[in-house]
């Protein structure tokens, strides 16, 4: 069963973090040169500097796209920003999260950020929410703020998001990126559309790679998050032409960028005429993979499982379809590489008189690998989470002894 929440206010769980002491208060802009270009500009001038000053920004997730789009906003003199997440830094996430140095490997990243934030600007307030953006805390901390910024990378916090802030008619600032193409969009303004015009319903679990299987170009998320960054500063101003009703395709290998009209759809289950959705729905146990099983076996096995499995010498083959790269970068030992891509020319390799046990990533990759491998005789399991899941349990084991 999905989690649902009625659609009224809640409080804000759990309490943000108090900014730390010295912390100015916002409301004004700062005298001086720090904001000087920016009220030089025709059509700006101190009254949107005192908009950016009075205005909070809500940003889910202080990764890829959080990074930049915080990052700006903040050093355009953006009075309150709260900030969503409960990761913590990985030095995979380096290279495009901007956020971060090597010293900060292993740390929240919500407190790494913040401090981050406040060196950029001490003017600007940061409100730091080390938690997961939840179907409990959605309401309380949309509608608290002018504008949200979608800077989450998992399609079940990315409804959440988007239904949280029409509830609240609050504008919503949508940004993903895969690979080397990015989308950008407001969603949630009055009269425009919203994310699920464009997409209804989730997709099933393990249909579309996420970032960590797909991969993505470290400078991508940098432009998108900077394009969101700027599509908020327009809003709160009142500035320029807001991206509504239209959906912006980035490609950067060519770089190129195409437009694509997107109306509300009067039948939209949460914007339209006669909304279907309005309570508040947590989708992670609709998109996410579920523990699955064959008559009375179980198809998903826990990194747990397996690494009881080994410390008993069950007999098993593991199979790790992934690219060389990320075997090269990091891999299980015994694991069998075989990318997901090749898989159909080399089952001679696999045997079918012991379970194969098949990992990526993060899970995706390897169900869907599971799923072909039964279809077609072989005992295949997949290992929950992929090799993240297996590296956090080893890591949680380690620090226990």
């Amino acid at each position: 069963m999905a989690k649902t929440v009625e659609n009224t206010p809640v409080p804000r769980t759990p309490e943000p973090r108090t900014p730390e002491p010295g912390t100015p208060e916002p409301g004004t802009p700062e005298p001086g040169t720090r904001y000087d270009r920016q009220i030089r500009l025709a059509g700006f001038g101190e009254a949107g500097q005192r908009k950016l000053a009075a205005a909070r920004v809500l940003v889910v997730g202080a990764g890829g796209l959080g990074s930049p789009a915080s990052m700006y906003l903040a050093a355009a003199g953006i009075g309150t920003i709260d900030l969503v997440d409960f990761d913590r830094v990985d030095e995979s996430n380096l290279h495009r999260q901007l956020l971060y140095g090597t010293p900060d490997i292993g740390r929240q990243k919500i407190d790494a950020a913040a401090g981050r934030l406040r060196a950029i600007n001490p003017h600007t307030r940061v409100v730091a929410h080390d938690a997961p953006f939840s179907a409990d805390n959605a309401r309380a901390l949309v509608v608290d703020a002018d504008v949200v910024i979608d800077g989450t990378d998992n399609f079940s916090t990315r409804y959440l998001v988007n239904d949280a802030c029409v509830m609240a008619k609050t504008p919503n600032v949508y940004g993903s990126v895969a690979q080397f193409d990015g989308q950008l969009a407001v969603f949630a303004v009055s009269g425009g559309p919203c994310y699920r015009c464009l997409h209804p319903e989730p997709p099933p679990a393990g249909l579309i790679d996420n970032c960590a299987e797909g991969g993505v170009l470290g400078v991508l998320p940098g432009v998108i998050g900077t394009l969101q960054a700027t599509e908020a500063i327009k809003l709160i101003t009142g500035i320029g032409e807001p991206l509504v009703g239209r959906l912006l395709l980035y490609d950067a290998l060519k770089m190129r960028t195409r437009q694509i009209v997107l109306p509300r759809d009067p039948a939209c289950p949460v914007c339209g005429d006669a909304p279907s959705i309005q309570t508040l729905v947590e989708y992670d146990r609709v998109c996410a993979p579920t523990p699955a099983t064959v008559g009375a076996i179980r198809v998903d096995l826990s990194p747990s499982d397996l690494a009881a499995w080994r410390e008993d010498g069950v007999p098993h083959m593991l199979v790790d379809v992934r690219e060389p790269s990320e075997h090269a970068a990091a891999s299980i030992e015994g694991a069998v590489l075989i990318p997901s891509g090749l898989l159909d020319e080399n089952l001679s390799l696999l045997p079918k008189d012991r379970p194969v046990v098949v990992h990526c990533q993060s899970g995706g990759r390897s169900s869907r690998a599971v799923a072909k491998l039964r279809a077609i005789g072989y005992d295949a399991r997949n290992l929950e989470g992929g090799i993240r899941a297996w590296k956090l349990a080893a890591s949680a084991k380690s620090t226990l002894k």
